[in-house]
């Protein structure tokens, strides 16, 4: 399956290798468990781009589309690093390149994953990155970028951007009429609560991803979690998974059909946050 609109369900996070981390599942048998289960993913790497992995496997009829995550060893800020990956990413796909802000930022906080660096060259991390200043405003460079990604195939992401950072982002994609994915806003290091989402995921340009991580790690309570899934607008739920410590994708799927009748979702609006909301936002 290469047409994303026959998807059953859509899982805008999924990670594979190589990536900054050691991962469970390459690209090629990622997308062909997603395709047994009906499912279409979009891959995400740490280390800068999927769409050239994510070409290659819809070549092979598996239901795969791309990110780019544009941490400092990617390019950064750089608009040249977009174009690449969204022409890396081709046409046939029907879908928008995602496009993640930094998600090195070098914020303290101490992961609760169990992770084994990829690669030697990645023992001391990578260089962090933020969007904001420090003086309380998007950097001119991150301005720049958006303003590039208006003509462009993609939507962006704010990657780990802190919640002040995050309602800086939201408030230039809406000037800008720019589509704006929250991601994994209940981590840690963004800090935002679904009453927090309200108000700063109000605007129709603004998604906001819910990821099982968050859950799963203990970064979010249930009730948070039930809540983002029931109640708020545009939302897209995603597993952020692929890390070989935590649940494979099938039992991942099971795991989300308890979760979401423990929640008291209806058929309507599961159908909503796992398909038609992420089919919406990547749509061209």
């Amino acid at each position: 399956m290469t047409d994303a609109s026959t998807a059953r369900f859509v899982d805008v996070h999924y990670h594979v290798g190589p990536d900054a981390y050691l991962r469970r599942h390459t690209a090629a048998s990622a997308g062909a468990v997603y395709a047994e289960h009906g499912g279409w993913v979009v891959l995400k790497n740490h280390l800068g781009s999927t769409a050239a992995q994510a070409w290659e496997a819809r070549q092979q009829g598996l239901p795969v589309s791309g990110s780019l995550v544009l941490n400092d060893l990617a390019g950064g800020f750089d608009p040249r690093a977009v174009e690449q990956a969204v022409i890396q990413h081709g046409e046939d796909s029907g879908l928008r390149l995602l496009v993640h802000l930094p998600t090195v930022t070098g914020r303290s906080h101490r992961s609760r994953l169990a992770r084994t660096p990829a690669h030697p060259l990645l023992k001391d991390g990578q260089r962090p990155l933020t969007v904001g200043d420090g003086r309380g405003e998007l950097r001119p460079e991150v301005r720049e970028l958006l303003r590039a990604a208006r003509d462009l195939p993609v939507v962006i992401s704010t990657g780990h951007a802190d919640g002040h950072e995050v309602r800086l982002l939201v408030e230039e994609a809406v000037r800008l009429d720019l589509r704006l994915m929250l991601n994994q806003p209940a981590n840690p290091m963004t800090g935002l609560t679904c009453k927090d989402l309200v108000e700063v995921a109000a605007a129709e340009q603004v998604w906001t991803e819910q990821t099982a991580l968050t859950y799963l790690l203990e970064y979010q309570g249930w009730e948070d979690f039930a809540e983002v899934l029931s109640a708020l607008p545009r939302t897209v739920y995603s597993s952020d998974l692929g890390q070989p410590s935590q649940p494979d994708i099938a039992p991942w799927l099971t795991a989300s059909a308890e979760w979401f009748g423990r929640a008291g979702l209806t058929p309507g609006r599961i159908d909503e946050i796992t398909r038609a909301a992420p089919l919406e936002m990547l749509s061209l």
